[in-house]
């Protein structure tokens, strides 16, 4: 018997595969989900796909879902066999970044501010694209920019 521990697959070894496409869901994690339901649907107007109470609240953005968990809850395994969804989570606060034009982006601007919330950090990449930072009421950090700012060069 040995202690040695297996190798990794050479890459080279690994059948082919394309990498995926897209990002399909983001998760983030807050206590509060009524608070972000207010924020999420109410603030910026995120439409309501589904809803546990005091486990999860998922939104509409786009083509894709933002996914919104209580951390204590997601941390349990689910019980249900309908849905093996292995415990999964995250602690303290995290990052999303949502496209916007900078019309839209500029009224999403403005409405943070009438509502009070704080602009952390309004700039124009090295790129030319804008981005907005401030915070959803669990302390996530969050972003608007033009969708230009990934855009690959040529």
């Amino acid at each position: 018997m040995t202690d040695e521990m297996p190798q990794e697959p050479r890459q080279d070894d690994l059948p082919a595969a394309a990498p995926p496409g897209a990002m399909l869901e983001t998760a983030l994690y807050a206590e509060d989900l009524d608070a972000a339901e207010r924020f999420y649907a109410g603030l910026l107007g995120l439409e309501v796909i589904v809803r546990v109470p005091g486990r999860h609240v998922f939104f509409r953005v786009g083509p894709g879902v933002l996914l919104l968990f209580n951390p204590e809850e997601t941390q349990k395994p689910s019980g249900n066999p309908d849905f093996p969804v292995p415990p999964h989570g995250a602690r303290g606060p995290g990052h999303a970044c949502f496209a916007a034009t900078l019309p839209e982006m500029e009224a999403l601007r403005e409405r943070l501010v009438a509502a009070g919330v704080e602009i952390e950090s309004d700039f124009h990449w090295p790129n030319g694209a804008r981005s907005i930072y401030f915070r959803d009421p669990a302390g996530n950090s969050l972003e608007i920019a033009e969708p230009g700012l990934w855009a690959r060069d040529g």
